[in-house]
Formats: C-alpha cells, structure tokens, sequence
C-alpha cells in the first residue's frame, strides 16, 4: 500500500515578501540579539562588581552570650488558681532566680492565638515568645505552676545542662515512649550534643518541666511542635501526646533529646503518676491539682510551702 507523499512547498515565495531582503533582515535582527545580551551581561557584570559586599551561602548564628544564663518560664491562669497561690508561685520563681542571675517569665494563659487548640499548648508559644524577648540566655527552663522550686542551691546549668554531667545522666537505648516504644533514645548521643531536657512519669513524656537551650535548633522545634497540623490532630493530651509524636517520628529531634530521671527536673508530690520529691530534689510538681478544683493546687501545696522558704531563708 502506498501513502501519498506530502504537498512539497511552493518554491515561489508569496507576493507580498521580496525573497532578495530576507538574508539582510534576519542579519540585522541576530546582530540586534546579540547586542542587547551583551548589553544585559555588561549591566549584570556592573551591579555585581559595584553592590554592598554580601557573602551567599554563609550563615552565622547568634550566639547567646549567657546573660542571663537561664530563663524561667511560667504560665499563669488567673481563672483557675486563686491569686493568693499564682502570687506565691511567682514569689518562689523569683526569689530562684535572683539567687542565681536568672530571670523570669509569666505569660498569661490567653493572651497567644491558638486558633481553637487546647489552652495547654501556650506552653510551647510561650518558650519561643521567651526566645525572643530574652535572646542572650543560654537555658530556659519550663516550669508548669503547679510546683514549686524546692532546691535553691542547684543551678540548671550545672545540675542539668552541664556536658559532663548530661553524661552522667542521658537515659540512652531506652523507649522514648514507655513502656515499649520501638523507638528509642540514641546510645552514642554525647552531653555537648544536647539541646532538650525532659523526663518520662508513668503514663509518657512528662513537659511539665523541661529545659531547652537556645539557639536555631530550639527555635526549630518549638515552631515544628507548635505546628497547626499538629493542633488540629485533637491528640488526647493536646501537645503532650503531639510531642511523643514528633519525637519518635522526627529523627531531627530526637537526636538533640536527652531522657533524665524524673527526679532531676520533675519530681511528683505523690508517687500515683511518677517519681516522688525527695529532700534535696530541685523540684516539687502537685501532679493531681491540675485536673480538680480551684483550690485544690493551693490545698496541695501547703505541706511544701513553709519548706521551700525555710531551704530559701539557709542560703
């Protein structure tokens, strides 16, 4: 079978073009071409030898000078404790952190925009607002108000953030996620690699006292906790069921925690959910008040009260 070969094209041009002024029309349009790519380059050339000096591809961050070297963040929730107890617990912060040039921090539950979620996440926006405002600290401490500071003797730095004794203290091959998580802390994770310090209690990850050191890494997972997709999963303890996520999903974060004794950062006033205080622990965390009444935090924390201020009064 044979095809019909195409129509060839008219070797005669149309009338209307004159076939002796196309070579000279196609010559002027390159040459046109050509000139204004070398005009662009010249220009491009002149702006990049003539701009401010400024290095791509460099990145310097800052770097915290220490000062202060701590930082003590505490929600307050004005509609939930009585103000005879949140001043009580502000007294305790304060008088902390003036022992050891620390400052302190209360944000009010409410006043962050949590689109719907759970008041408990102001938690997570209220360290990062913390790194803002106080750029040069080294540490920061989240403490929950349900506690009190018992030990004013031990400093976060050297009881917790301290290389040497993250060494000591490093929970490693352990389930992040108890009791049996496949995922575990890292084995060969090393103190100065530390970035996040939180304990475990009997049900999970505990982030009612957590120490986070400052710097882009802590910023980084501040924003990726405090994620809107994370809000909107409706976990059933909100942000600490969102933080046993990202910790075991998120190889990024996990490689900067470090698991400690709860009895370092978290103590319990009873041993029901976790570990309980202890003379000489650094904190003391009224784990049942939280979920009854008004005054059931303040009820609870009398028996430690007239404690804290004496150890306070001896230094």
């Amino acid at each position: 079978m044979h095809f019909a070969y195409p129509p060839r094209k008219s070797s005669n041009p149309p009338p209307y073009l004159r076939a002796s002024k196309l070579p000279g029309l196609s010559l002027r349009r390159s040459r046109m071409k050509v000139i204004a790519l070398a005009g662009l380059a010249f220009v491009t050339l002149l702006y990049i030898l003539t701009r401010p000096s400024i290095r791509h591809g460099t990145y310097t961050p800052h770097k915290p000078s220490g000062n202060p070297p701590a930082v003590i963040v505490t929600l307050m929730e004005d509609g939930k404790y009585s103000k005879s107890y949140l001043d009580m617990i502000k007294e305790n912060r304060i008088q902390y952190a003036q022992k050891h040039g620390y400052q302190t921090f209360f944000p009010q539950v409410g006043e962050y925009e949590l689109k719907g979620a759970p008041t408990s996440w102001t938690k997570v926006v209220a360290v990062r607002h913390a790194l803002t405002k106080y750029p040069d600290a080294k540490f920061f401490w989240f403490l929950e108000q349900n506690s009190f500071i018992m030990n004013p003797l031990l400093k976060i730095e050297d009881h917790v953030m301290k290389s040497s004794r993250l060494e000591e203290l490093m929970i490693k091959d352990h389930p992040v996620v108890p009791p049996d998580s496949i995922i575990k802390t890292f084995s060969h994770l090393r103190g100065q690699d530390v970035d996040f310090v939180l304990t475990q209690d009997k049900e999970g990850l505990s982030a009612g006292s957590f120490v986070i050191r400052n710097g882009d890494w802590a910023k980084f997972f501040l924003e990726t906790w405090f994620d809107p997709l994370y809000r909107s999963y409706n976990f059933q303890k909100a942000e600490a069921h969102a933080l046993e996520h990202i910790v075991q999903w998120h190889p990024t974060i996990l490689a900067r925690l470090a698991l400690v004794d709860q009895r370092i950062i978290n103590s319990y006033s009873k041993d029901a959910k976790g570990q309980a205080w202890q003379p000489g622990d650094i904190v003391v965390r009224f784990s049942d008040c939280s979920a009854s009444s008004i005054g059931a935090c303040e009820a609870e924390s009398q028996r430690f009260n007239s404690q804290w201020r004496t150890s306070f009064k001896n230094v």
